[in-house]
């Protein structure tokens, strides 16, 4: 009798069928993906490269011809900080990259059969690249700040991080990427194409921001500061003309965090939907 019971204890134990791991390991999972992806390093160098080049040419532009500056107007920060116009563009790629990447290669089959809970495997994916993003970003903006300010010292122009709002406006750089960057995630999880989510970010980033410009000039005040990348970039700059219309550097924070959230919140919502 206390074999059978025990044989049938050790069939049940069999047949029980293995849990699917939890967060952390669904987190561990993603980084081993995005670190043995070699698009992310040459991306995520591309970045770099842009950011700190593009910057460090604003400001030795703006030193080699400093009679012409109005300096209660120039913003030092921005100068030096000036790469991410271009940097938003690069972030989105591998943002998109990060969840269409696994669509291409019917990798995702894989990674819900060993993760089934897709809210979990969407969230894991989001929370790596929101991290790497984010350090990458801090990392880019401090070398980019520090370059720049060098740069403008030999005119006078420079600031440091202890004056009003500079600090802000750096860590507001790489604020302004990270979210960049999750907000083409969206994208990819709702298109799963990564061609049409690039196009989809760069419109939202890039083009919108410059149609605007083709607007009666009595829209442009109410309509340009709702722009994704306009009332983001608003985080990274230290001064305004008198009669800017725009947001605040934290409500245009806020509000192009709106964009990226809804963007992510549509995704998860498709991503749990759809069939892989």
């Amino acid at each position: 009798m206390t074999v059978t019971t025990q044989t049938a204890g050790i069939a049940r134990g069999s047949a029980a069928p293995a849990r699917p791991a939890g967060f952390g390991g669904a987190v561990r999972s993603e980084i081993t993906k995005i670190r043995s992806v070699r698009s992310t390093y040459w991306t995520l160098l591309a970045l770099v490269v842009v950011t700190i080049g593009l910057g460090a040419i604003a400001c030795a532009g703006a030193a080699s011809h400093p009679q012409e500056i109005d300096r209660a107007s120039f913003d030092a920060v921005q100068n030096s900080l000036g790469g991410l116009y271009v940097a938003q563009l690069v972030i989105a790629v591998l943002g998109a990259l990060t969840i269409t990447s696994e669509y291409s290669t019917g990798m995702i089959r894989t990674s819900l059969a060993v993760q089934p809970r897709r809210g979990t495997v969407f969230a894991a994916k989001a929370l790596v690249f929101a991290g790497v993003s984010l350090v990458i970003g801090l990392v880019t903006c401090f070398a980019s700040f520090f370059i720049g300010q060098a740069i403008l010292s030999g005119s006078h122009l420079s600031v440091t991080l202890g004056q009003p709002d500079v600090l802000r406006a750096v860590i507001g750089g790489a604020l302004f990427l990270m979210v960049c960057g999750m907000l083409a995630y969206g994208l990819g999880a709702i298109l799963r194409s990564t061609a049409a989510a690039i196009t989809a970010a760069v419109g939202l980033l890039f083009v919108l921001s410059i149609l605007v410009n083709f607007l009666p000039g009595s829209w442009q005040a109410n309509v340009d500061k709702w722009m994704p990348a306009i009332a983001g970039s608003q985080v990274w700059l230290t001064k305004t003309s008198p009669d800017n219309h725009m947001f605040s550097a934290w409500t245009g924070f806020g509000v192009f965090a709106a964009y990226a959230a809804i963007a992510m919140v549509v995704g998860l919502i498709v991503f749990r939907r759809r069939d892989a």
